[in-house]
């Protein structure tokens, strides 16, 4: 009888076991720089065209690749104004069958930026905010991260958690005291990771996700600000890869150079989250037709 009632009591929590297994959600979130999808003076077909749209034959590209990847949440850099991820979600949602219900675009810091965040959802969000005032001092003078900072809220399972999107300065200055923009992309790093520190203190062991194009490589100083402070641990970089096991995500075709700007960033907790070997980044067919950034993506069970 007792051999009986343990063979029960083993069969019936490994069911309970299986059911929790079961009910497990898992999210796939990707992070893309779309390249120019706006307005622009730009070559196309062998001819120079003023003010032209993103040609046509890159937005099939990219959508493919969306549809390819799959994501639940799709995190983009580089879109022009509104009416440009309105464009884009249409496509996807009528043209290509994707549904993505949710979608937040926001303006950058300056009136002048052209280039700018965005996020479409096939979940619901809690809540975006819109950081545009976060500042610091560069050179005597005070500056603002000029495509900000969004931040989008998410409850999955119960659980809270968030994503941060972004996108750092480029490398392209007039400054000769700053080569590269260096100073400035670190100086826009650390006021964003002390704005997320202030909101989500690590010892609150927050959930989040700090996705974009961070136009620099892993061990620089604007990727380390958002990894650690003094000996606290505050993220850790996915291992995005390649079907060959490479991990460049953009192709510069001015000097035919490789290198690796896109990052998917996650808290301690949220590491907890992902599921391992699902870092990836898409290689598929026409990827550089779509933009000269690779999409990043990762899956998380919640």
């Amino acid at each position: 009888m007792v051999e009986g009632r343990k063979v029960f009591l083993s069969l019936f929590f490994g069911f309970l076991l299986s059911a929790c297994l079961a009910e497990a959600y898992t999210l796939r979130v990707a992070s893309v720089n779309v390249e120019n999808y706006l307005l622009m003076d730009r070559w196309v077909d062998g001819k120079w065209r003023r003010d032209y749209p993103k040609p046509s034959k890159e937005k099939r590209a990219l959508r493919s690749m969306i549809n390819q990847v799959n994501p639940d949440i799709l995190v983009i850099q580089e879109i022009g104004d509104e009416p440009f991820l309105n464009e884009l979600w249409m496509d996807l949602n009528v043209t290509q069958g994707t549904q993505f219900l949710y979608s937040s675009w926001m303006h950058g810091s300056y009136e002048e930026e052209e280039r700018h965040l965005a996020i479409l959802s096939k979940v619901p969000f809690q809540s975006v905010r819109k950081h545009e005032d976060i500042s610091f001092t560069y050179f005597g003078e005070r500056k603002k991260p000029s495509r900000g900072l969004m931040e989008i809220n998410f409850k999955t399972n119960g659980q809270s958690w968030t994503i941060f999107n972004l996108h750092l300065k480029s490398k392209w200055t007039e400054r000769k005291d700053d080569p590269e923009a260096n100073i400035r992309r670190e100086k826009e790093a650390r006021t964003m990771r002390d704005f997320i520190r202030g909101q989500y203190p690590p010892a609150s062991n927050p959930r989040y996700i700090v996705a974009g194009d961070f136009n620099d490589h892993k061990n620089s100083q604007a990727l380390r600000r958002f990894t650690e402070v003094s000996e606290t641990k505050l993220s850790s970089m996915l291992p995005c890869q390649d079907q060959n096991r490479h991990f460049w995500t953009h192709y510069y075709a001015k000097e035919d150079s490789y290198a690796r700007l896109d990052y998917l960033l996650v808290s301690p907790s949220m590491q907890k989250q992902y599921k391992t070997d699902s870092a990836k980044i898409y290689d598929g067919y026409h990827t550089l037709m779509a933009s000269d950034h690779r999409m990043v993506y990762a899956d998380f069970r919640f």
